[in-house]
């Protein structure tokens, strides 16, 4: 086999192992997070809204802002929630 192909070949491991480890890191550290959603839920806390308020705190007040409109939005639509202008009614 040529010097070219050895390279290529220690290369690819390098790569393999690389991303193998990084695989093994990001199990861990999900197993930690798991961890303490189960503390935090032990502690009485809704694990289902830490989950929200920690993407929430991910995006920037721009994002949330339009998001939060689009699902007012989508709520009345479905008459899901009173308009704004139909409280006054």
């Amino acid at each position: 086999m040529s010097d070219a192909h050895g390279v290529a070949r220690d290369q690819l491991r390098a790569f393999v192992e690389r991303i193998e480890r990084l695989e093994e890191e990001k199990k861990t550290i999900a197993d930690d997070i798991k961890d303490v959603y189960g503390e935090a839920k032990s502690m009485g806390f809704d694990t289902k809204i830490l989950k929200k308020v920690i993407a929430l705190r991910k995006k920037d007040e721009q994002e949330r802002m339009e998001e939060d409109l689009i699902l007012d939005t989508y709520l009345q639509a479905l008459g899901m929630v009173i308009a704004p202008d139909e409280d006054a009614a």
